[in-house]
């Protein structure tokens, strides 16, 4: 039998989100939108509903539309010299079941794995109950949360089949800039080692723009076949519901493999799922919707830097640059608090939810806690409103 840890954010999340009256604030996803938010934010009129009625709902095509395919390859295309084909992209069901079906796929026992931490752990606990080996690149406070290959390189060993990133990075909100992932990459070639980014939070960035000489690029762009990326429709584009995601690689071999696989669990993505995801990406709808979020995150991100500025003397952060979290850390008088009785005092006094960074990141995390900051800005205004008057009451 299979030995997997329980997952820690993920129970949490449903413990706590359905409590009444809750201010969630520990959501990652930017604010959700509905079809007719999406119908709305379309620069054609034209455009036909995303969802056609008179369509029988078969299992479709099973590696996913042509439609949904060839918008996504196009985004990994963008200012690369060798475009993407749509092969080379297989949809899943949200990147939850990206990522499970590659470890699944490519990771048995006798491999070895480097998975950058802290970061979602399905990344490092899953390989481990396949059997493999796995090492924590542990992200530095001090450093930004900016990996160092430093710390890297003295965790690889002979059987090492892959190094596993999150870019942009859950819980921290850093972003992995673009020369430390060139040097990933030439690591990565030189010892033949798969890379799988996790870049579910793409191409959502408040801190970092594209004309930034360190702007972070996807794994695909940067020359090496063996890059394996995966995403979602639920952060960065606000469609949870819909439950889809997708694997890209420059390598074919890894596709096929991976949708070999698949044939032995989802087999394919609802229509209906594929119809709307497609819509949401096609040129009348995806720059009003990214443009959206992207504001949305800026606007928020600010009012919770203003948040943490005024109550500098009980908590701290490391300010995050791309995606939807932020690691915020409380201390009373100096000591940082307990965080899992914290975050349970806070629900119950406030109704304000966040997560509980050491018991679902680890715990040299301790006293931190996850905050997802792009929801609805009268929702974290409301949060922050009520936060502020308990925290300085309880830990000043």
């Amino acid at each position: 039998m299979v030995k997997i840890e329980p997952f820690e954010v993920e129970q949490w999340m449903d413990l706590y989100e359905v409590t009444p009256g809750v201010l969630n604030i520990a959501e990652t996803c930017a604010a959700s939108v509905s079809i007719n938010d999406l119908i709305a934010l379309s620069e054609d009129s034209n455009t036909p509903n995303p969802l056609d009625f008179s369509k029988k709902l078969t299992y479709g095509s099973i590696r996913g539309s042509d439609a949904l395919r060839e918008r996504l390859a196009s985004l990994y295309s963008v200012r690369t010299s060798s475009p993407l084909p749509k092969d080379n992209v297989l949809i899943t069901q949200g990147a939850i079941n990206a990522n499970f079906l590659i470890l699944y796929t490519l990771l048995g026992p006798g491999d070895h794995v480097v998975c950058m931490h802290p970061t979602y752990q399905q990344l490092y606990d899953v390989p481990k109950s396949l059997g493999a080996e796995v090492s924590l690149w542990k992200l530095r406070r001090e450093n930004k949360y900016i990996p160092s290959l430093d710390d890297l390189k003295p965790l690889v060993k002979d059987n090492t089949k892959m190094i596993i990133i999150n870019n942009p990075n859950n819980p921290t909100g850093a972003t992995t800039p673009k020369s430390v992932l060139k040097d990933l990459v030439e690591f990565a070639r030189e010892k033949d080692i798969v890379i799988l980014s996790d870049e579910v939070y793409r191409p959502l960035f408040h801190g970092i723009g594209p004309m930034d000489a360190e702007f972070p690029p996807s794994i695909l762009s940067l020359g090496y076949s063996k890059t394996i990326s995966t995403g979602s429709m639920s952060k960065a584009y606000s469609l949870a519901g819909i439950r889809c995601g997708w694997i890209a690689s420059r390598d074919r071999s890894i596709i096929e493999a991976v949708a070999s696989a698949r044939d032995y669990t989802t087999i394919s993505v609802s229509q209906l799922d594929d119809a709307v995801a497609s819509y949401a990406l096609s040129n009348s709808v995806l720059h009003a919707l990214l443009g959206r979020n992207i504001k949305l995150a800026k606007t928020n991100f600010a009012i919770l830097e203003s948040f943490i500025s005024e109550h500098g003397n009980i908590c701290s952060w490391v300010k995050p640059t791309g995606g939807t979290t932020a690691l915020v850390k409380f201390e009373k008088r100096g000591v940082p608090v307990e965080d899992v009785q914290f975050c349970k005092d806070v629900l119950e006094k406030t109704k304000v939810m966040f997560v509980p960074a050491s018991k679902c990141f680890g715990e040299e995390f301790k006293g931190s806690v996850r905050i997802g900051f792009v929801s609805e800005t009268d929702v974290l205004r409301e949060a922050l409103k009520v936060l502020g008057p308990y925290i300085r009451e309880t830990l000043s």
